[in-house]
C-alpha cells in the first residue's frame, strides 16, 4: 500500500498526517510532498507531534515532482482554506481523496491561541486519518 499526502509546502499539515499515517500501520508506505516545498518542517509541527508521543523531525519536505513517476493506491490532498488551491497530482493512482484542514501555521494573535490551533489541527488530522485508515486502508491490507 502506497500513499502520498500533498499539499502546498509539505512543511506542517501533510507532514503531520504523514506521521500519523504511518504510525497506524508499517505496512503502509507513506511520503509526503508539496507543489510548493518549503524545504523545512515547520517546528511547531514537529513539537506538536512530539508532544504526543511521534517524532517526525527526520522527515523532509519534498517536492511532488520527485514522486510523479510512481503509482499510488492514495493520493490525500490537505490543504484546507478557501484562500488555498490544492495541488493537483497528474500521476498514476487508484483512488484521489480530498481531507482539508486549516492551516495552523497561518494563525494569527497570541502564542497561546497559535498554540492551541496548532494542537486543533493536528487533532483533527489525527482523527481523520484514523478513521480513513480503520475504515477504508486496513481492510485492503489483510
Amino acid at each position: 500500500m502506497k500513499v502520498l499526502i500533498l499539499c502546498t509546502g509539505n512543511s506542517c499539515r501533510s507532514q503531520m498526517a504523514h506521521g500519523f499515517l504511518q504510525s497506524f500501520d508499517q505496512r503502509i508506505q507513506v511520503e509526503s510532498a508539496g507543489t510548493e516545498a518549503s524545504g523545512k518542517l515547520n517546528q511547531k509541527a514537529v513539537k506538536a507531534m512530539a508532544e504526543i508521543g511521534l517524532d517526525i523531525s527526520g522527515h523532509t519536505s519534498d517536492s511532488v515532482k520527485k514522486y510523479l513517476n510512481d503509482e499510488w493506491d492514495y493520493v490525500i490532498t490537505v490543504c484546507g482554506g478557501a484562500n488555498e488551491s490544492c495541488p493537483a497530482f497528474i500521476g498514476k493512482v487508484k483512488t484521489r481523496l480530498h481531507m482539508g484542514y486549516d492551516d495552523p501555521s497561518h494563525a494569527a494573535g497570541t502564542d497561546e491561541f497559535i498554540w492551541s490551533e496548532f494542537e486543533r489541527v493536528r487533532d483533527e488530522i489525527k482523527d481523520g486519518f484514523w478513521k480513513l485508515y480503520e475504515n477504508d486502508i486496513k481492510p485492503q491490507l489483510s
